[in-house]
């Protein structure tokens, strides 16, 4: 971390990022901190249930296959770009008023949603919900860091976490119990009584600042015009380039191009902006654009972890979401206990979160590697123990990446550092999806080649399918046909595995070399008296 350039960097923005509003930490805040959880949790996971339902909405609803992709590519484009604004727009028209006209809108379009008189407009909805999502979830760590006292920030970091542990885990489940108990209009509606949880919640205990309107006269419009639309088009090239055959679609190509133009004019636009939605030079600080990355990477992972035996089980055992429900639970309900207790560990002044984040990391290895033995034979039961270290891995290693980023982070600099660590959560599980999907596809090919080969190049094989083709040769083409698919499928799940499992220590690799050891905040470290407080 280059302290020396980030210090005065926080002072010389002090005056244009702080907010003004002073209040003593008390049961208020408390109560509004629990109400923006409520409503991030909430936008989670309405974008997982209605990934996970998918299949059964497009019935409900009649829509077909390509139509209902984009169901979840607008709305994750939008949320994932609406995270990178709203910070800046939260500090300009007060963090409570913003984060308040967020849940009601993100509230009324959840109702309004099944009642879309048609595919377009339900596109529109979808889109403006992923939007307004969008600027709910940054708020979580902005309350965060801007008014739980240093004692107790940690516990409030540990509070984000569960929206990239708790939240996605829980979309299984809740999807399948609506679909299966109560109606596919659920889907959209189950956020409302959250949302209204979290609107009384956060009227009464986030203080409210006053507007800021004056900072409207520097408003940052070329990084707008230019910010948005890219990260809206890179994500949903992203989610869409694997139906589309990637650079074979002229629509991909030209949304890649589009919005790599649009991204590089944005990046040098905030470089120099008096006033940027993104402070670049933050990321000279080692400590930060490590735990950046570490984060992308933990999510990327995490999101695998699940996606992976979901595909195995649906396709070769059968599973419907409802059947899943129970593996999804594993990883999510423990989370409520274990971040509490990783956050209480890593505030010990004697405690090097390095290590805790190594143990983490080695614990989503070690399931990778173990998921790599997968074979037809692995029912559900066989995930148990994968998914136990997984439940585990994920809360020790995202509060320690949480406490390494926000150690070098002045409370000026806040809104900042909510804005690139959100946007880049919110990137890292469009990316894994698509890797993933990109993943899948090759291998597939290639292993189910290789079985026609083998097959074709074994006489007895070749013996005995003729003979039953003399008797059924439909029937027997179809058994071959199902169980190459069946054999490829569980070699392309361990191939996956693998990779994650390779990539998760590369990272471990990369903790000697990178990110200095940090201390709670207000915590004196053993260290000569000019290194700042919280970081050595």
């Amino acid at each position: 971390m280059n302290l020396p350039t980030a210090l005065p960097a926080a002072t010389s923005t002090a005056q244009t990022t702080a907010a003004p509003a002073t209040s003593a930490f008390g049961l208020r805040i408390l109560v509004g901190l629990c109400g923006v959880l409520v409503a991030s949790l909430a936008a989670g996971l309405n974008e997982r249930v209605t990934d996970v339902g998918l299949v059964d909405l497009r019935g409900a609803m009649g829509i077909g296959f390509d139509d209902g992709t984009w169901l979840t590519s607008l709305y994750s484009g939008f949320q994932v770009a609406a995270m990178v604004f709203a910070p800046w727009c939260a500090v300009t028209f007060s963090l409570r008023r913003f984060t308040l006209w967020a849940i009601v809108g993100f509230t009324l379009i959840a109702l309004l949603c099944p009642f879309a008189p048609g595919l377009g407009s339900l596109y529109a909805l979808r889109a403006i919900q992923g939007l307004l999502g969008g600027c709910v979830s940054p708020m979580l760590m902005t309350v965060a860091l801007r008014f739980l006292p240093p004692g107790i920030r940690l516990y409030g970091l540990g509070a984000y976490a569960l929206t990239s542990t708790f939240a996605p885990n829980l979309g299984i489940p809740l999807a399948a119990v609506w679909f299966e108990y109560v109606g596919w209009q659920f889907i959209f509606w189950q956020v409302i009584p959250f949302c209204l949880l979290s609107l009384v919640a956060v009227a009464w205990g986030i203080p409210q600042d006053p507007l800021r309107l004056e900072r409207l006269r520097q408003f940052d419009w070329f990084g707008l015009l230019t910010g948005f639309p890219g990260i809206c088009l890179l994500v949903i090239a992203l989610l869409q380039g694997e139906r589309l055959d990637w650079l074979e679609s002229p629509m991909i190509q030209t949304l890649l191009l589009t919005s790599a133009g649009l991204l590089i004019a944005f990046l040098l636009n905030e470089a120099t902006h008096p006033l940027p939605f993104l402070k670049l030079d933050m990321l000279k600080r080692r400590n930060l654009w490590h735990a950046l990355l570490t984060l992308c990477g933990v999510v990327l992972i995490s999101g695998a972890n699940l996606a992976i035996p979901a595909e195995y089980l649906a396709r070769v055992q059968g599973y419907r979401p409802l059947e899943m429900a129970p593996l999804a639970l594993m990883i999510a309900l423990p989370q409520l206990l274990v971040i509490p207790l990783v956050a209480a560990l890593c505030n010990r002044p004697g405690v090097d979160s390095r290590w805790i984040l190594a143990l983490g990391l080695a614990l989503l290895s070690l399931s990778c590697f173990a998921g790599s033995q997968i074979t037809s034979q692995w029912t559900r039961e066989n995930f148990y123990w994968l998914f136990a270290l997984q439940a585990i891995g994920q809360p020790l290693a995202v509060v320690p990446i949480l406490l390494q980023a926000t150690s070098t982070v002045a409370p000026a600099e806040g809104p900042f550092a909510s804005a690139m660590i959100n946007s880049l959560r919110g990137f890292a599980s469009v990316l894994s999806g698509a890797f993933l999907a990109v993943l899948g596809s090759h291998r597939q090919s290639f292993h189910l080649n290789l079985l026609m080969d083998q097959t074709g190049n074994a006489g007895q094989a070749i013996q005995l399918t003729m003979s039953r083709l003399a008797e059924s040769p439909a029937a027997t083409l179809q058994d071959l046909g199902r169980e190459s698919l069946v054999q490829a499928t569980v070699l392309v799940a361990a191939d996956k595995y693998r990779v994650l499992a390779w990539f998760v220590v590369a990272l471990i690799l990369l903790l000697p070399l990178v990110p200095k050891r940090v201390y709670p905040p207000r915590s004196a470290p053993p260290v000569p008296s000019q290194v700042p407080q919280h970081v050595q």
